[in-house]
Formats: structure tokens, sequence, C-alpha cells
């Protein structure tokens, strides 16, 4: 059924939330688990679902997701498949950048209607979950649905920052709120299961996946020009009218809203038994393959973390951290819950021994150092007996080179830090 299905992955708005990682690249883009971008998640479950024809709807500081993409996904000269960017673009009929979800599918459907299929399953492009779709389109099908949304279960003090709706014993939905209050919630609980009521996840969100069906998709389309967004106005006016179902997913989902859900979800990788599997062969992540060399450690003490390939650790110790591809850290400095994201090159013997006889420092981490509660964007080049402690401590706000968010320190992309900086 899934070659009837054709994916649309959203690229996201400006994703102010989570800068300033979000600063030179979109949300989609943004580095993961230290060797992938966000993006790859949604196409690694499309692609292991089975549904290999995929448009990627692209806006914001969209450079480095086209060329992660174009890069990534090629596949056979005699295949259908396709990972394809759709950028905004205006047109007479468009005058305007995409204003929502639903505007930005709508602007572009005269693309999708140029290829065969029945069914549309629209995804966001900054969500970490590991789902297959063929459940929910298989029970979108069986059920009559011309709407499926996936939901999952979330507690009282989650269910504010989502869609919440009820749905009936055919999982029918009938109601429908963004957003709501905690004065509202009273009203808005669901039989979720007795596992989920146990973990005291009594309402049901939307997860941002719909699943439409083609013909009634056009239609809605053509009924309201003016409504700009899937969750906020489509979705609550069509119940009514439209058969519209829940299918109820109980698996790990995050919607990486902020630099808070990041650090969390990338520092959860280092579990013992992550929520999140890298390491199942059934839900493998596809991304840009990398001919880098293995990583390289020389006396370092290790523990709770996850290592790219490519990397030269010369570090005392590192705990509870994820380091990316390329990431290069000097004798005597200790990592403690951070993600290091690495970098996108080597520097040579040459450009090292210049940048050193001039006093400057090197692309990685020098010597001597302690980051703690930290992100380390791309390329930045953090001198020698350099301190990064994050915490409550510190005031959120932009300060140059580094922001602080939630109380973590994200060093910006390409940042140098001077010799002996305390942060």
């Amino acid at each position: 059924m899934t070659e009837k299905v054709l994916g649309v992955i959203l690229g996201g708005g400006q994703g102010s939330r989570l800068s300033p990682l979000t600063q030179t690249r979109s949300k989609p883009a943004v580095p993961i688990a230290g060797k992938y971008r966000l993006v790859d998640i949604p196409i690694s479950n499309c692609l292991n679902s089975g549904i290999h024809r995929m448009f990627v709807l692209t806006q914001f500081n969209s450079a480095s997701l086209n060329k992660h993409i174009k890069n990534t996904y090629h596949f056979s000269h005699f295949s259908e498949a396709f990972v394809d960017i759709l950028a905004a673009e205006q047109t007479p009929e468009n005058p305007t950048w995409f204003q929502g979800t639903a505007d930005a599918v709508r602007q572009t459907m005269h693309h999708l209607l140029n290829h065969e299929f029945e069914y549309v399953l629209i995804l966001s492009g900054d969500q970490l979950y590991q789902m297959d779709f063929n459940e929910m389109i298989n029970a979108h099908i069986e059920g009559g649905a011309e709407i499926t949304l996936a939901t999952i279960p979330v507690t009282a003090k989650d269910a504010t920052d989502f869609g919440i709706l009820k749905a009936n014993e055919e999982q029918l939905i009938t109601s429908f709120t963004e957003k709501p209050n905690a004065e509202m919630l009273k009203d808005w609980s669901s039989d979720t299961g007795e596992a989920m009521h146990s973990e005291g996840r009594d309402y049901l969100a939307s997860m941002g996946i719909y699943l439409f069906n083609k013909d009634l998709l056009i239609k809605i389309f053509a009924e309201n020009a003016d409504e700009k967004d899937f969750g906020k106005e489509i979705i609550p006016r069509v119940i009514q009218s439209c058969k519209v179902c829940s299918f109820q997913y109980e698996g790990y989902w995050t919607d990486i809203g902020n630099i808070s859900s990041f650090f969390e979800a990338n520092l959860g990788l280092t579990d013992e038994i992550p929520k999140f599997n890298l390491f199942d062969s059934h839900h493998s992540i596809f991304t840009r393959p990398r001919m880098l060399p293995p990583s390289k450690i020389l006396g370092t003490t290790l523990n709770k973390t996850v290592i790219a390939e490519g990397c030269i650790l010369q570090a005392e110790s590192i705990t509870h951290a994820v380091i990316g591809i390329r990431a290069r850290l000097g004798k005597g400095t200790k990592v403690e819950n951070a993600y290091i994201m690495g970098s996108d090159r080597y520097q040579t013997l040459i450009e090292i021994q210049a940048e050193v006889d001039r006093g400057n420092p090197l692309i990685g981490v020098g010597e001597r150092c302690f980051i703690q509660n930290a992100i380390l964007d791309k390329n930045c080049r953090v001198g020698n007996d350099v301190t990064i402690v994050g915490g409550p401590h510190l005031a959120d706000g932009d300060f140059g080179t580094y922001a602080v968010k939630d109380g973590i320190v994200v060093i910006k992309k390409g940042a140098t830090i001077a010799d002996g900086t305390k942060i």
C-alpha cells in the first residue's frame, strides 16, 4: 500500500526557540546524535516503512539542508524513489512565502500532483521518533478514514503545549483544541489504555503527523484559501464534516522545540538502554556516508558517551556526553553533560602550525578545559584552560560568541573562545 503514499516533510519556520543553533541553518538541518541531521529521522522512518517518494518543503536558512539532502539520498536509476526539495517560491498566484504548515503544502500542491498517489503523509522535520507508518496507513484504510492523525498520550504538564483531542471507541476524533490552558484540561482526558494511565498520560496529543486522502486534501484547500495551519485551523474545522481518526502511538517521541528538549534528547542517547535506539536494525537511521577514519582515543576515561567517527580524543575524561564527527579534545580536558558537535573538516599540519605560531586556538577544544552543561556547535575553537559551566546560576541571553538557554551554554557555530576564558 505504501506505493500509493507520497511523503511530505515540512522544513519548519525560523526555529527561533532553537536559536542560536538555527542562526545559520534550518531546524531540520541541526546536527543530532553526533553524525545525523534532524531531517534524517522522518526520511529514515519513511524509507523503513517502504515509502520511497518524498518531498521536503524548505524556506528559512535552507542552504545546508538542501546540500545535505542532495549529497545523501541517492537511489537507483531504475527506481522511482526520490527525496526532492521544494523551496518556497513566489508565483503570480502565491506572492508570499509559506505562512504555515497547510499553506506550505497548498503552495506546493501542483508539484505533488505531477505524481500518482492516493494518500499524502505529512510529517514534521524536527521530531525524534521511530515509527512504522504501515500500521497507521493500514488503520486509516481499514477504518475508512479520510484523515488520520498520529496521536500520543501525554501528561497534564505536557498537554498545554500540544493540540489535544478526544476520540470515541472507533477512534473517530470528536473534538480538538490547540494548546488548552490548565483549567480546560479536566474536560479533555481520554481512555489512553491502562499502561498509559498508570504513567499519568491521560491526554491524547497530536504529533503533527497527518495522513490525508488526496481528493479530500485538494477539496479542503479549494474551500478556504485563508486557512494557513493544519493544527490551528483545518483539523478543528473538518472534524465536524469529515471522518477524522486517531492513530495512537505509544513509543518514544519528542518534539525538538527548544534548546532544553534538544539537549535532553541527545544526552538520552547515552543511556544504557536509550528510549531512542540507534542500534535497532529494523529502524535504521540513514544519513550522508562519510569516508572518515575511526576515532582515536588516547588516555581518556569514558563513561556514558556516544562518539562519532573521525575523532581525536586526548581528554582526561568524558562523562555523559555526545561527541560529534571530527571532534578534537586536548590533553587534561574534562567534559560532563555536553554535546560537542565536532567539525566539518580537519585542519592540515601546515594550518595547525600557522595557528599555533599566531597564538590562535585550533578547531576543537584545547588542553586543560572543563566543559559542563553545554552545547558546542560545529567548528568551534575553544582555547586552553577554558571553563564553561552551565546551570541555573546563569541568566539566559545572547553574549556574542555564546548564548545561554535554560541554563545550557551554547557556543555558536564557528565561534572562538580565547585561552583562559571562564563562562
